[in-house]
């Protein structure tokens, strides 16, 4: 892939690093716009994404959000050219901080979050893949950690990865830094499923319109309750669990839910 990390490090034109577009059904999409450069994380780009994320928490009418790139590639990670350009331990703190706080932005997120992945996935790219709560990718696409490969080892994404896939797996691509396919990716689950490339776009709007059509606060209550019990152990996951199902029934949604259950018919959300 050294053509590849050449090209990530080249010059970006000046356009706008992030392209968001919300749709009538509170599909929140944000697209990486880097294509030159192979949609790196630079400074402005990890800026933008956390700033699209935070604002998103805050707007109730964004039901799911999908994180999707331009051009030939989903993310070639950091950007090296910023990196090698300040060659400061100081700095490098600072910006694998800002990475970290978008990667952990994304899970606080109240809302699922879906990355699309097209072309390649590597490193803090693999990452934010690993980040996402959920991942279509094309049958095409390709991931790896291989920082290792060029004397840095993938510390930061080695922390989405190994919460997303079994230890063993994480390992593997972490002391390697192979690329595998996106059939591996799925069968390890670091993704949900693969689609042609041609139905990637589909694919993903499909999901996220099923996921839209479900009740914002039950979506929101159970992504919260999720991650809160991942942390516990057992008798503390179910007590947790047991606890957000009784606040969950108390809700006007689960009470229409309910109902409409027991009167066969389709539920109207509170906020529809």
């Amino acid at each position: 892939m050294t053509e590849l990390s050449n090209a990530a490090t080249a010059a970006a034109p000046n356009e706008p690093v992030l392209l968001p577009d919300l749709s009538d059904r509170g599909v929140l999409t944000l697209t990486l716009n880097r294509p030159r450069v192979f949609n790196a994380l630079s400074e402005d780009l990890l800026e933008a994404l956390t700033s699209a994320l935070e604002s998103a928490a805050k707007d109730g009418t964004v039901r799911v959000v999908v994180i999707r790139a331009a051009g030939r590639a989903f993310c070639a990670g950091h950007d090296l050219k910023e990196m090698r350009a300040r060659p400061d331990r100081g700095y490098y703190i600072e910006l694998f901080d800002r990475c970290s706080a978008m990667m952990k932005t994304i899970v606080a997120l109240p809302q699922p979050v879906v990355a699309q992945v097209h072309g390649v996935a590597t490193a803090a790219g693999c990452q934010l893949v690993a980040a996402c709560d959920l991942a279509i990718a094309a049958e095409t696409a390709i991931f790896a950690t291989n920082g290792i490969d060029n004397g840095l080892f993938c510390s930061t994404p080695s922390v989405a990865l190994s919460r997303a896939v079994a230890r063993k797996h994480a390992f593997e691509m972490l002391f390697t830094g192979e690329f595998i396919s996106a059939a591996r990716a799925a069968e390890i689950g670091l993704v949900n499923r693969v689609v042609p490339e041609d139905e990637l776009d589909d694919a993903t709007r499909d999901l996220a319109d099923q996921i839209a059509a479900k009740s914002t606060v039950t979506t929101r209550s159970g992504k919260k309750m999720f991650y809160r019990q991942l942390g516990l152990d057992l008798a503390d996951a179910y007590d947790v669990a047991a606890r957000n199902m009784a606040c969950d029934l108390m809700s006007e949604d689960a009470a229409e839910g309910l109902d409409a259950f027991l009167e066969k018919r389709a539920p109207v959300w509170r906020d529809r």
